[in-house]
């Protein structure tokens, strides 16, 4: 087929994803799925062998990041139910202090949401969050926004969130170390600006706090909470055992070529590392009764399976599209362009905002990009980890009334719609903005 009718169906297979998962309401996998199949059959490819690439495509997908994003979630749900995340809360809230409570929660929300989706952190830091703006005086708003902002930098960029994990996967990334130190670092200036947003912008909008719990109470009725140690292990373990797989495999064979070497070269194994995290989330699980704990783990698997089969789908149309080679040309024709790492920006931005989610923009770009890569000269390891970055700029942009996020923001937040647009909206679009301005200047550097 030749190069322009294949870039036609491909777009054609986007604007039915975007379509029928904003419009009708479709979920996301049967859109992926779907779309995989109109763009095989549209691309001509033989019929005998279509079933055989969606398949593939779909196992290889779990195969790689399966486990990884079951543990992800095991550790976020156990953090969230056991009151870790409110210890974290409090441990960051004594060491900032209380006279800057914007930069608080923009810190506590940066940290909790790495596990944590971006959802749920909202929702259980809402009452500390309303009851800190009331002991210190603060624009409601304010807070939230810097919550909110916090929550939202680390959700898609930092593993072992579900969609920076699937995007790096499906750009057949095994480093995921890398991953969450470039996700750390170039999520900083999207918290700056939000956190500056909060307080110039959205503090200028006041609320009535209805809720009449003092900081003291909400902090007691969460009861006993689990140590600093125990609730930051979960997350910082596993990022310590990555570094030292990293550093084993250094030039120089640090540990040298030993047991300690196979060692840390097994336990930094982003599966195995991730698994451990998941055993020190279990020292967080109170003495209670079997089937309460029992619950928490299947509410933990009945998350991560729509995120598993979401993720699977957008390995299948990633396998197609790596099938009819429309990257070649695709690539050929958009290097001429000199966009490069604003190329996967650009296309996250616009799934995002025409569909609403994040974790669906991660996944459809990147399996979008697979294929351009080569032609687009992002063939190194920090290349890829850098485009994983420009795609989770672009799917931070923007977040409005189709993104259930805007939604959680406005109604925990007290915001009317009108407040929402020009406080959220808004300052997620600058954070987009200001993220993939940071990974150009780091392109320019690094690459």
């Amino acid at each position: 087929m030749s190069g322009p009718y294949l870039v036609f169906v491909l777009l054609l297979a986007i604007v039915f994803i975007v379509v029928t998962t904003s419009k009708f309401k479709l979920n996301p996998f049967l859109a992926l799925i779907f779309a995989s199949y109109l763009l095989a059959f549209a691309a001509k490819l033989p019929y005998d062998k279509i079933t055989t690439i969606i398949t593939q495509g779909f196992g290889n997908t779990l195969t790689n990041i399966g486990i990884v994003i079951i543990a992800g979630v095991i550790i976020g749900t156990i953090l969230e139910k056991s009151g870790a995340a409110i210890k974290m809360a409090e441990t960051v809230i004594k060491l900032v202090g209380e006279k800057r409570p914007t930069l608080a929660m923009s810190i506590i929300g940066y940290i909790v949401s790495i596990p944590v989706f971006c959802d749920s952190g909202f929702v259980i830091l809402t009452p500390l969050n309303k009851a800190l703006a009331k002991k210190t005086k603060t624009s409601l708003v304010a807070m939230s926004i810097a919550l909110s902002t916090g929550l939202y930098a680390t959700h898609v960029l930092v593993p072992p969130t579900p969609g920076p994990i699937a995007a790096a996967s499906n750009l057949e990334l095994t480093n995921i170390l890398l991953v969450i130190v470039f996700g750390l670092i170039l999520s900083i200036p999207a918290l700056i600006v939000g956190n500056v947003y909060a307080n110039k912008v959205a503090s200028k909008y006041s609320l009535n706090i209805t809720d009449d719990v003092s900081y003291e109470e909400v902090m007691k009725n969460y009861g006993k909470l689990p140590s600093a140690w125990k609730s930051f292990a979960p997350i910082v373990v596993p990022i310590i055992l990555m570094a030292l797989g990293s550093i084993a495999k250094f030039p120089g064979d640090p540990f040298g070529k030993g047991l300690i070497f196979k060692l840390f070269v097994f336990l930094g194994t982003p599966v195995n590392a991730l698994l451990i995290g998941m055993f020190f989330a279990f020292l967080l699980i109170p003495n209670v009764d079997k089937e309460t704990k029992n619950k928490w783990i299947q509410e933990a698997m009945k998350d991560s399976a729509m995120i598993l089969i979401i993720t699977a789908a957008g390995g299948s149309l990633g396998n197609v599209i790596k099938e009819i080679k429309v990257g070649e040309y695709l690539g050929q024709t958009l290097a001429g362009l000199n966009i490069g790492i604003i190329l996967p920006f650009i296309i996250a931005a616009a799934i995002k905002t025409a569909q609403g989610s994040s974790t669906v923009s991660l996944l459809t770009t990147s399996a979008l990009m697979l294929p351009l890569l080569p032609t687009l000269g992002f063939t190194s390891e920090v290349a890829r980890v850098l485009v994983v970055m420009a795609i989770g700029a672009g799917a931070m942009t923007v977040s409005h009334a189709n993104d259930s996020y805007f939604w959680v923001v406005s109604q925990f937040g007290g915001m009317d719609v009108k407040t929402a647009y020009k406080t959220q909206t808004v300052v997620t679009l600058l954070m987009g903005i200001v993220t993939i301005i940071s990974v150009y200047i780091a392109s320019l550097i690094l690459l």
